[in-house]
Formats: C-alpha cells, sequence, structure tokens
C-alpha cells in the first residue's frame, strides 16, 4: 500500500517527490505482539559524576594524626566530624577574641583564621 506522488510545475523550478506509506502495514497479531514486546518505560541508571577532590594534602601526615585517624575509627566518622566542627568554631571563636582585643581588622582575622587551617593540616589535625 505505498503510495508514490511526485509535484512539478511550481514556479521557482520547485520539485519534491513522496515515497512512503500513509498508513500501518502492521496489523492484527503482529502489531500486538510488537507493543507487548517494546517496554512501557525505560529505566535510566544515575550519571555518575566524579568525586571532588578536596582531600587534605598531608593526610596520614603530620604528628598528630595517627590519634586523629584512631579516634576517628574509635567513636564513627559522623561524630567526630560533629566534634571536629564544634573544636574549629571554637578555634575560630578564639581568634576572633583575639583580633578584637589587639584591634586586629576583619581581614587579618580571616588570615590568621586561614594560617590556623594551614597549620592544623601541617600537624595532622585534620587527616
Amino acid at each position: 500500500m505505498a503510495t508514490s506522488i511526485s509535484v512539478t510545475g511550481f514556479k521557482g523550478g520547485l520539485c519534491s517527490s513522496f515515497h512512503g506509506s500513509w498508513g500501518t502495514t502492521m496489523v492484527g497479531e503482529d502489531y500486538a505482539m510488537l507493543a507487548k514486546s517494546v517496554p512501557n518505560h525505560v529505566r535510566v541508571g544515575k550519571p555518575t559524576r566524579a568525586q571532588p577532590l578536596m582531600r587534605n594534602v598531608n593526610e596520614g601526615k603530620g604528628l598528630f594524626a595517627p590519634i586523629v585517624v584512631v579516634t576517628r575509627n574509635l567513636i564513627g566518622k559522623k561524630r567526630f566530624n560533629q566534634f571536629r566542627g564544634k573544636a574549629i568554631a571554637l578555634h575560630s571563636q578564639v581568634i576572633t577574641e583575639f583580633c578584637k582585643s589587639i584591634g586586629a581588622d576583619a581581614k587579618q582575622r580571616q588570615g590568621l583564621i586561614r594560617l590556623a587551617k594551614k597549620n592544623g593540616e601541617r600537624l595532622g589535625f585534620l587527616a
């Protein structure tokens, strides 16, 4: 049931032709069997992303690294990270109070906090 149509004779020399079918060639049981074999939905897995490389350069190095690693393994990562967060917050408050007492501005305070982080990494507190 294929149909062929040719169109010629328009101004500007337009020429087009259609070779195909206006209807379906599959009828009855063939179509039903094909429809059942095609899944209704397609599962797509989650795209995998590379983990960000936010690691400590001195991981496992430093004077206090073994103590930090053993403590983390004993109390668990979640509790350890909560404890570490509280300790870092308290240390930042101490630095802020120190800066207030000597009259340092916010830029100098931020520099001291960055310096404390670098020292913590070198000593192994952030292992």
